[in-house]
């Protein structure tokens, strides 16, 4: 069954809209969804009926800035000036704190894809207790000056535009290059994945394809900033099983090596249950990809042996 529900956002202005989804029988444990940059929580739906037909209850959140998660169409991009990824980090918690009192008794997982990976490396800093693991879909790794830079660039257009301004600059810095090893072009979302009615249907939809604000860009960089901290990341409790999961053709992740450096993040940390795949001749979407019923039975392989 699903279902659509809200509760106020930490901005303490916010309505966030969220999806539950819940198996028709007992409830062995819970999954959290964290989503990606310009996009929403429905996307998600196929994944989670999958789920729920094992027994799991999926439940997730559209960002500040995001879905039905905005007061109007123009605040889409936008998350909050001057704590907005606090607020998101926040709101994370919120649906978590609202799910665990419906089954308090069950595993917790979580699990982030893209923008979503790199928040929910964050979460588990600060919030991993508890959780029995966290699954990290088409992540990556930055490296450092660039996020000083963004963050900079970003801080300049608002001094002269304000928060809400949008940027092809940044754009560009941020998207430029992902469909350069793609060819022949058929979209300039060619790198999401090899499903082109997926793709189609996302250059079609208003929730993902608007342009992201300078607030919205200067809280990602500050959020890979944080997800890839070394002090924050020994943060994350030990015994916290991790999976680690990409399509070795995304740009994100650098085919593959951004994922391996995050990996090799948490094994520097000490993370002691902790694996990684790379999907071959994937894209960025590997829950949408044409392979995605691999994908699935995956997660769920792993999900099951973690309860």
């Amino acid at each position: 069954m699903k279902q659509d529900f809200t509760y106020l956002s930490k901005d303490n202005a916010t309505r966030i809209h969220a999806i539950s989804w819940t198996p028709e029988g007992e409830v062995k444990a819970v999954l959290q969804l964290c989503h990606g940059m310009i996009e929403y929580i429905d996307r998600y739906h196929d994944f989670a009926e999958y789920l729920t037909r094992h027994g799991y209850y999926v439940v997730g959140n559209d960002h500040l800035g995001h879905g039905a998660s905005v007061q109007s169409d123009d605040m889409h991009g936008y998350f909050h000036h001057p704590d907005g990824n606090a607020c998101v980090i926040g709101d994370m918690q919120t649906l978590r704190e609202i799910t665990e009192k419906k089954y308090p008794d069950v595993p917790y997982f979580i699990l982030g894809h893209s923008m979503g990976s790199f928040l929910t490396r964050q979460y588990i800093q600060t919030h991993g207790g508890g959780l029995s693991g966290a699954l990290i879909l088409g992540t990556g790794s930055q490296p450092g000056i660039a996020l000083v830079f963004g963050k900079t660039v970003s801080r300049i257009l608002a001094a002269f535009h304000g928060w809400h301004y949008r940027s092809t600059l940044i754009d560009l810095m941020v998207f430029g290059f992902y469909n350069k090893q793609f060819k022949p072009l058929r979209t300039p979302n060619d790198w999401l994945t090899k499903d082109t009615a997926i793709v189609d249907i996302c250059m079609k939809h208003p929730w993902s394809t608007f342009q992201f604000t300078v607030n919205g860009y200067y809280n990602l960089f500050l959020t890979i900033q944080n997800a890839q901290n070394p002090r924050r990341i020994r943060q994350v409790p030990k015994d916290l099983p991790l999976l680690l999961l990409a399509g070795d053709c995304d740009p994100v992740g650098n085919n593959g090596k951004g994922v391996k450096q995050a990996y090799q993040s948490f094994v520097d940390a000490g993370i002691r249950d902790i694996h990684m795949k790379l999907y071959e001749n994937d894209r960025h979407e590997i829950l949408n990809e044409t392979d995605r019923e691999n994908v699935y039975a995956d997660i769920l392989e792993w999900l099951d042996a973690h309860l």
